[in-house]
């Protein structure tokens, strides 16, 4: 087994309640069910929010929004205009995934439980709407709740609120790795003995048009406007860069013995976090994968693994033709033979943003949805609209169609502009 660091405690980690609001359904289940069916949640962009721009005249009018999700099954009229977007999807995840797990917080220590949500940009739509207020009308008529709908950590804030956690509670803001690092921080918490419940995930609703139109004048995302379901393509020759989603997914971690306890149902368990920086370019990976390797080595390492242990990796794979290539590089720096498709390696990697487009940061809380469910149910989802691969990339990316495989150890990877890398390892709980 690998050398690996001391650890505060040896209190195990667990999964036992999930959430998700995605353009590929308005729970976890739905989601899962469309991960598994390999289908797209990509579609034209709507919305009153664009009228006064004619997206149809842009360079990109694809987008992966949530559409049809009624905010008031979660929330009352008066609430839900105090919060920004991506809180109030954050919000709907956490209601369900606390219902999901069956605790009752009521009967909980509160001081002993907690909550980590991630956000790449928070409160854009609160932003660009104070700006145009601002503008149009002078700044007496900005929305008295401006500044506590943009906080990145308003969603945090909230969920605390709401549940009266008065344990650990943090944001993280680290571009597409902030989710990872959510979860990544309350699994540390629970580790070191200063929590017993975490809820941890991210929240992200950034198809907004400064969001859009900032990406696509950086040429970051795909311009197949006339097919936007083949639009975002992970690993494919022809990709030509992602599509910007919106997305939140949360989950109840608690220690083994606290879950235990009470008698709830596991999911799963969690076993490592590695995290690292490229120190290379604030927007560009390091073409050779060093530092996404370097996470995937420290996450082995934490969850006490050997690089043959892992059955499939969900690839953070945007569909950039910079961003695949160096994570490929990575898993085989790391893999070695394990991963070689040539070699007849066993390792399975997809990306479900082939489906459900880039969340920015909540994409690492929705894509754990595809390792957990490859762990429990023996399932890993495909990367569709994989139709000509990349010669280059000596893996089995899982093209088209879910496959059935046994999974014992799943590992996620999310990465972020700033070079911010991130990796989470779960596995069957037994």
């Amino acid at each position: 087994m690998p050398t690996s660091p001391p650890r505060p405690s040896d209190q195990r980690v667990v999964i036992t309640g999930v959430g998700a609001l995605t353009n590929l359904g308005h729970n976890a289940d739905a989601t899962w069910k469309a991960m598994r069916a390999g289908q797209s949640g990509v579609t034209t962009i709507e919305g009153e929010d664009f009228k006064a721009y004619d997206p149809s005249k842009w360079a990109v009018t694809i987008a992966g929004q949530i559409k049809g999700w009624d905010v008031a099954s979660v929330l009352e009229h008066r609430e839900a205009k105090r919060l920004d977007r991506f809180s109030q999807l954050a919000l709907g995840a956490a209601a369900e995934c606390v219902k999901d797990s069956g605790i009752d917080f009521g009967k909980q220590d509160p001081d002993r439980c907690g909550v980590v949500v991630g956000s790449g940009v928070g409160g854009i739509k609160t932003i660009e709407e104070g700006v145009l207020s601002m503008v149009n009308k002078g700044p007496d008529r900005i929305n008295p709740f401006t500044v506590p709908r943009l906080m990145a950590n308003a969603a945090a804030g909230n969920i605390s609120i709401k549940y009266g956690l008065r344990g650990p509670a943090s944001c993280h803001a680290t571009a597409c790795a902030s989710s990872g690092h959510a979860i990544g921080d309350a699994m540390l918490y629970l580790r070191a003995g200063l929590a017993d419940v975490m809820i941890a995930g991210g929240a992200e609703a950034a198809c907004t048009p400064l969001c859009i139109g900032a990406f696509m004048v950086m040429k970051a995302l795909s311009t197949r406007n006339n097919e936007p379901n083949k639009a975002s393509r992970p690993f494919d020759k022809d990709r030509d860069g992602f599509v910007l989603s919106e997305g939140a997914a949360m989950y109840v971690l608690e220690t083994e013995a606290h879950a235990k306890q009470r008698g709830a149902k596991i999911y799963a368990e969690l076993l490592g976090f590695g995290n690292s920086c490229d120190a290379y370019h604030i927007t560009a990976p390091d073409e050779q994968g060093g530092g996404a390797a370097r996470s995937m080595k420290m996450a082995l390492a934490d969850a006490r693994l050997n690089t043959a242990d892992i059955d499939y990796v969900n690839a953070h794979g945007t569909s950039t033709p910079l961003g695949d290539k160096a994570e490929v590089a990575a898993v085989a720096r790391i893999f070695g033979d394990h991963a070689a498709k040539s070699k007849n390696g066993r390792l399975l990697m997809s990306s479900t943003k082939s489906m459900h487009g880039h969340c920015l940061g909540a994409s690492g809380a929705v894509e754990m949805i595809a390792c957990i469910h490859a762990v429990r149910d023996g399932i890993v989802a495909p990367t569709i609209n994989l139709d000509n691969p990349d010669e280059t990339f000596d893996i089995d990316l899982v093209p088209h169609h879910a496959r059935e495989r046994k999974t014992r150890y799943a590992m996620n990877n999310t990465f972020g502009f700033g070079g911010h890398n991130v990796t989470l390892i779960c596995g069957r709980y037994e």
